[in-house]
């Protein structure tokens, strides 16, 4: 395996190979602060924008230092959107994808009983948003007791949403010996008053995103009527002609008619807001993160939780109405070393919203000059031909971990009584297998799915065939689950 700057730290061999499929090659400079301090399991305030690798400043400790032989949720991380909450599950999975961890996600609009069958097998890490982790408490479904580490991810915006009362509820019901973690961007009184009640003499970090903003993104302002914005908005697309595009707006309505309007162009796009359905709304999420289609039309719902590296063009069609949600929206683009553009519309009923944004950012937006229709003439064909192919598909970060790994489906579950050691028993049996070939392995009532890695997968499944599991023989299949 090549050397990794993240060798300095107590790391594993699992968490070192996984970070290396990853591409996490060195630490951020909130890694690096941040990472020493937890793992002398001390209480830390970060204060952090978008784009500095919070996330992993403190999955990897946590997947590093929780036991894998505990049953009981160790870490429990509460987001305030549910787009978050699955963002970071899946950052917990993949760093400790090697280390067979199992990650949960708590999160509204999506079946309880699925979340609590989960619960009841082997938890490491827990992820949620505010409400739906209540529900779990109220109803007994979530054991805290083993609790070590807690993290508040975006603590500012948890308050903004009005969650902070859910927040104390949920630190009441935690174990007082525990790590806790709390990030935010900015730090209301209410927010520090929580961290004053709740927190263990906490070190304070303060760190920059790894190049401002400014420097990362160029940025345009264009002052337009509210009635001429569309038309605005095609012209920049074609002049732009971006590989990969989100197209804010402040409500769901408009959300919709943008959406409709670049149908209507036969443009390859989607849209997502907060009246949609939880599964659609994921499903939307998962296929623009493959490059399914090139433009995402959304509200603020949607401006964080996405790790996109390469999302050329950034659109607000609307100022947002709060200057951190600026911050957020244009972090969607110019992520690690791409580089980025955000352009933004104003009208006139702007006004006052423009002037408490560029009040915030210490600085006037730049001023764009709008394209001439010759000019825009000029950039159809070339836009026309790009819209005309299908956009190029794009890898998912945890594709390279899953290389070698096949999944196998048990015909029998809890109700015939099985259980991972008898599984494991089983396989380890098997001749050329050990336990470090096995992965994750989640029981459900009728069926048992087990991962099989280090490129074993054909081979335990052929030998599984014929091979009694818990006594019986037992129909075995490569699952596309």
């Amino acid at each position: 395996m090549n050397e990794s700057n993240f060798n300095k730290y107590p790391l594993n061999e699992p968490l070192l190979k996984a970070l290396e499929l990853l591409h996490y090659n060195s630490p951020t400079e909130v890694q690096q602060q941040v990472m020493p301090i937890l793992f002398e399991h001390k209480d830390i305030i970060v204060r952090s924008q978008t784009g500095s690798g919070k996330t992993g400043a403190f999955a990897i400790p946590i997947c590093e230092m929780v036991d894998w032989e505990e049953n009981k949720p160790q870490a429990l991380i509460i987001t305030p959107t549910r787009e978050l909450a699955i963002q970071v599950k899946e950052d917990c999975f993949h760093i400790g994808r090697f280390k067979r961890l199992k990650v949960s996600a708590l999160i509204g609009k999506a079946p309880f009983h699925l979340q609590e069958k989960e619960l009841k097998q082997k938890t490491h890490i827990a992820v949620g948003t505010p409400g739906r982790i209540i529900d779990h408490l109220d109803r007994g479904t979530l054991d805290t007791s083993m609790i070590k580490f807690l993290v508040i991810d975006e603590a500012d915006e948890m308050l903004r949403m009005g969650f902070v009362e859910q927040v104390e509820a949920i630190l009441k019901a935690l174990p007082n010996e525990r790590v806790t973690v709390v990030l935010s961007a900015t730090m209301p009184p209410d927010i520090e008053a929580l961290c004053m009640h709740y927190m263990n003499n906490p070190e304070v970090i303060m760190v920059a995103s790894e190049n401002s903003t400014a420097d990362r993104i160029e940025q345009y302002l264009y002052k337009v009527s509210a009635n001429k914005k569309m038309g605005v908005l095609n012209d920049l697309l074609t002049i732009e002609n971006p590989d990969s595009c989100m197209i804010f707006a402040n409500t769901q309505s408009l959300v919709e008619d943008i959406f409709g309007e670049l149908n209507e162009l036969g443009l390859s796009c989607d849209r997502i807001h907060g009246g949609m359905e939880q599964p659609d709304r994921l499903k939307v999420m998962e296929s623009f993160k493959r490059g399914h289609f090139r433009y995402l039309v959304a509200t603020d719902v949607a401006a964080r939780g996405i790790d996109i590296d390469q999302i050329s063009l950034v659109v607000n069609y609307e100022v947002p109405f709060t200057a951190e949600n600026y911050v957020h929206r244009i972090g969607r683009t110019g992520r690690k070393e791409h580089a980025g553009k955000a352009l933004t519309l104003a009208s006139s009923s702007e006004k006052r919203t423009l002037e408490d944004l560029e009040a915030y950012l210490g600085n006037e937006i730049p001023a764009g000059i709008l394209p001439t229709q010759e000019q825009v003439k000029a950039a159809e064909a070339a836009f026309e031909e790009k819209n005309s192919q299908r956009p190029e598909r794009k890898a998912d970060k945890g594709d390279k971990l899953s290389t070698g790994i096949m999944k196998l489906h048990i015909n029998a579950g809890k109700k015939t009584k099985m259980r991972a050691v008898d599984v494991v028993g089983t396989l380890c049996s098997l001749e050329g297998i050990t336990s470090e070939d096995i992965g994750i392995i989640n029981i459900m009532d009728i069926s048992t799915y087990v991962e099989i890695l280090n490129g074993k997968g054909n081979m335990v499944l052929k030998a599984l065939q014929d091979k009694p599991i818990k006594g019986r023989i037992r129909r075995v299949s490569k699952s596309e689950k």
